[in-house]
């Protein structure tokens, strides 16, 4: 019985791919184990990110750019060859591979795929904060924005999230999340210029993560909650203790649409157990005022309750021009 010799061997071609979200160097423990008991480890990229980290455990890398022919003849005799993968990829690399096992002709060496390093969960974030950063640096519109340019669209994009949260349109939800992540994204870049007070992405997630924990003494602490009353309590409790407000009115934006703002302004009165009568008056504005503080009494946001009125409105008009269009058309 003939026996493959050890020359004849086709080797092994592993393709080491890793992830530019993830720290250089903290690749997994088999990519380790590849690369020492490698016979040779290849980069067609000099000033990949990862090679100082590499030749600093003492993996010797070669800067080159094989053929896959070259590739193949560089396995022979059952040697085993790592390729560090380019931000890119290696596709003229892969798809030469493909070609030469295609021909039937040629001893192929075994290849793996080896993924390095992983992306975690908002590891997508770090790209939009790099590509928000030179759209800054070099975009001529983006460059001269400022926080309060920009309100307005702060304002148009949180309005057009939820009406596609209304619609329930999944697409457009995905979107508009996308559309208002931008706005933070973006503040937050104008705010690292400041020359008195600047503050980064980073310092902003910072300070979310570290109200969040607070406020959720029952999920990092020791605090227990069963039912979701028990998680306001919670939350009102520790957010009084952290703004030391002197009324419930204090942090309610007087700016925010007018049935949105009476009916905060009744939530706030119910909430800390005041019975403060309304105001008497003249016109439609303390007629609006009753029934935005009644429909939140009822558990009824005013404002949703009025949009949905608004599109059937909206739809009976529509009808109408119909109706009218076809009229004339007769």
């Amino acid at each position: 019985m003939n026996e493959t010799s050890p020359e004849a061997a086709p080797g092994r071609i592993v393709l080491l791919t890793t992830s530019h979200r993830v720290a250089p160097g903290l690749l997994s423990w088999p990519a380790w184990q590849a690369l020492r008991t490698a016979d040779a480890v290849l980069c067609a990229d000099g000033a990949h990110p990862q090679l100082p980290y590499l030749r600093e455990a003492g993996i010797g890398v070669a800067e080159a750019s094989p053929t896959a022919q070259e590739l193949v003849d560089a396995c022979a005799g059952g040697r085993t060859v790592v390729v560090v993968a380019t931000g890119e990829g290696e596709p003229a690399l892969t798809d030469g591979l493909a070609r030469l096992a295609g021909t039937g002709r040629v001893r192929m060496p075994e290849l793996e795929l080896l993924p390095a390093s992983y992306d975690l969960p908002g590891a997508r974030l770090l790209d939009l904060v790099q590509v928000m950063d030179r759209i800054r640096a070099e975009c001529p519109w983006s460059s001269r924005q400022t926080h309060q340019g920009l309100a307005k669209y702060g304002i148009e994009e949180a309005y057009e999230l939820v009406e596609a949260i209304e619609a329930g349109d999944r697409e457009e939800l995905r979107e508009e999340l996308g559309d208002v992540l931008l706005q933070v994204v973006f503040h937050s870049r104008i705010a690292e210029e400041d020359p008195d007070a600047p503050f980064s992405i980073d310092d902003v997630a910072g300070g979310i993560v570290t109200k969040l924990i607070h406020r959720h003494p029952h999920v990092f602490g020791d605090e227990k909650a069963e039912t979701p009353e028990d998680v306001k309590k919670h939350w009102r409790r520790t957010k009084a203790e952290e703004k030391r407000r002197t009324s419930v009115t204090e942090g309610v934006p007087l700016g925010q649409p007018g049935l949105a703002l009476a009916a905060k302004l009744a939530s706030r009165a119910r909430t800390a157990d005041l019975d403060v009568p309304l105001p008497q008056g003249e016109g439609i504005g303390y007629e609006l005022l009753a029934l935005a503080v009644r429909a939140e009494a009822q558990g009824v946001d005013p404002e949703t309750a009025l949009r949905a009125a608004g599109r059937v409105y909206r739809d009976a008009i529509r009808q109408k021009e119909g109706e009218i269009a076809l009229e004339q058309q007769e």
